[in-house]
């Protein structure tokens, strides 16, 4: 096998198969290879999440994520269509179950209209019920772009075009080490070296520590947050037709436990949002010291959990309390009822934290030299993962990190 490469793309997730996809058509004549260092590509924060292809209404107008997530969520649909890959605009619907709650509907509304989106209107309860009929709630807004697929057949996907282009994608390969000069990045991998006159870390739940293994200091930390799932039982899935979400508390970047039916047919519930003891730690028992000892030494850590401390109590609680879980459920599905929810999935969400101990809300890319660093890039980033594949590739383009002689003409 070539261990010289022109551009090398650390990480096999949905944002670096999207990057690779990106760099294949716009430079196909470059010399390509992703290093992933599971057996499988999408095997970690790609592969665990609801499957849920966002709208982009709950972002930030002007920011990265709501350009992103507009764009990103139109490019996902076309694509599956394109590629069969199995998907369902289905729409969804935002739920105040407390008059308080009935101002952050407008809000959110606004923000929708902002952010370009269509068909987005606030319902009343009986409304509600003609889109979920088991929901209750003292309003709601009707969100009719928001979809579903299976982020690991994206992955799959873009996997296989990128093979078809030529160029390469390795598993069971992870990075052991970095070493760089002007002209030239070595990657020292559990296989043997390869050699780039580039490279881009997406290395999502990792990538601050390539970023350091790289010679740069990212300026962040990574600190996973377990997000776990209750499954309803087959005979109970009929509650629930298609997303059924709570209005978010605008202090965190987690959207609250809700419903989705998944594009298997399934429903499940959740997540919650517990600090994880492993960066892929998805039970209460996994537990990585290094990981650990990673966020327990970075002082944002702590300023952040002073401030936040009653709400991680609260998730800590419905962690290991179901009743508790449950409670939170009924407030927008009043049947659920505990002996409908089995034990589902989970994901870790990589959540970036500054010295502050502020969270870094928008998407995050540093360029170094000859490497860029994507350094956040969290939820809606599987949506919009073909939009900001084009914004790297950008980037990378302006820093001369991918040279432009090598681009489509």
């Amino acid at each position: 096998m070539n261990n010289s490469y022109q551009v090398i793309i650390i990480g096999g997730g949905v944002v670096g198969l999207a990057v690779a996809l990106e760099i294949t058509q716009r430079y196909p004549d470059l010399n390509l290879l992703v290093l992933e260092k599971e057996d499988q590509v999408a095997r970690h924060q790609s592969g665990h999440n609801s499957g849920v292809i966002h709208s982009g209404i709950y972002y930030k107008p002007g920011s990265l994520k709501a350009k992103l997530c507009v764009a990103g969520a139109r490019a996902m649909v076309e694509f599956c269509r394109k590629h069969n890959v199995p998907h369902n605009v289905c729409g969804k619907v935002i739920v105040a179950t407390r008059a308080e709650e009935l101002p952050r509907l407008s809000e959110l509304k606004s923000r929708a209209e902002a952010n370009g989106l269509v068909g987005v209107r606030e319902i009343s309860p009986e409304e509600l019920r003609e889109f979920e009929p088991h929901a209750r709630g003292v309003g709601a807004l009707h969100i009719p772009s928001t979809g579903v697929t299976d982020f690991a057949q994206v992955c799959g996907k873009y996997a296989e075009l990128i093979s078809a282009h030529g160029a390469t994608v390795l598993t069971s390969a992870g990075v052991r080490g970095i070493r760089r000069s002007p002209t030239e990045i070595v990657i020292e991998t559990e296989r043997e070296e390869y050699t780039a006159a580039s490279a881009i870390n997406c290395a999502g739940l990792h990538s601050d520590r390539v970023a350091k293994m790289a010679g740069d200091k990212p300026g962040i930390t990574v600190v996973p947050f377990r997000g776990e799932y209750y499954d309803l039982i087959p005979q109970r899935a009929d509650l629930v037709r298609s997303l059924i979400y709570p209005v978010p508390d605008p202090r965190f970047p987690f959207l609250g436990v809700h419903f989705t039916r998944r594009i298997s047919g399934k429903v499940d519930a959740g997540p919650n949002a517990v600090l994880a003891w492993s960066r892929e730690g998805y039970r209460h028992t996994d537990v990585n010291l290094e990981d650990v000892a990673s966020w327990i030494g970075f002082a944002g850590f702590w300023r952040m959990g002073m401030r936040n401390w009653r709400d991680g109590i609260g998730e800590f609680y419905r962690s290991f309390y179901k009743p508790a879980f449950v409670r939170a459920l009924q407030r927008m599905l009043p049947e659920v009822r505990e002996s409908d929810l089995v034990p589902g999935s989970a994901g870790v969400r990589a959540q970036t934290l500054k010295p502050d101990g502020t969270l870094l809300d928008d998407f995050h890319l540093l360029p170094s030299g000859n490497m860029l660093h994507v350094l956040n890039a969290p939820s809606p980033a599987a949506t919009a993962s073909l939009m900001i594949a084009k914004t790297v590739v950008d980037v990378a383009a302006e820093h001369s990190i991918l040279k432009a002689t090598h681009a489509v003409r």
